[in-house]
């Protein structure tokens, strides 16, 4: 059995290893409020199962392509159990999704056509999934332009012009 189900409390760079993340990374979220901060400050700093649970849950959450605002808000708004589900969701999960079809997405709202960038999309999450799910697209490099899977109709056609501006901007 792994030392990390069992451990109560780690150490920052434990915790850090345990979750696969950085020790900056886990100082970032806690500066940014995604984790509480630990309750001791200073060499005797410890963090708890709660810190862990959390950090495994961003892993999963980054893997569904969210931003770190939307998963600020996920996290407040999931209780214990939803979190620690989502924080036990199966490796394979933290693959990135299969990108959408247009099956996939509902006939009043169809998909903006492609762009000539390259086009990262994230597939819808099942209802029982409780999240929001995003599209993302790289427009040019160092812009991405993402999309709720609950935007409504005039939202998804004003996402639609703006791929069509970037595409026109880039064919001059």
């Amino acid at each position: 059995m792994s030392t990390t189900k069992t451990r109560k409390e780690w150490k920052l760079t434990e915790l850090a290893k345990a979750a696969g993340v950085s020790p900056r990374t886990v100082r970032y979220y806690v500066q940014r409020g995604l984790l509480p901060a630990p309750p001791f400050k200073g060499p005797d700093t410890v963090y708890g199962e709660d810190h862990l649970l959390r950090l495994t849950a961003i892993r999963v959450m980054q893997a569904r392509f969210l931003p770190l605002d939307a998963i600020q808000v996920e996290l407040a708004r999931l209780n214990a159990d939803e979190l620690k589900t989502l924080a036990e969701a199966n490796p394979a999960d933290l693959r990135p999704p299969a990108p959408a079809t247009t099956a996939e997405v509902s006939e009043a709202a169809p998909a903006p056509p492609p762009c000539s960038g390259p086009v990262k999309d994230q597939a819808p999450a099942s209802p029982s999934a409780g999240m929001t799910s995003w599209r993302r697209w790289e427009l040019v490099p160092g812009l991405e332009l993402h999309l709720a899977d609950t935007a409504d109709a005039k939202t998804r056609a004003l996402v639609e012009r703006v791929r069509a501006l970037i595409q026109e901007s880039q064919e001059r």
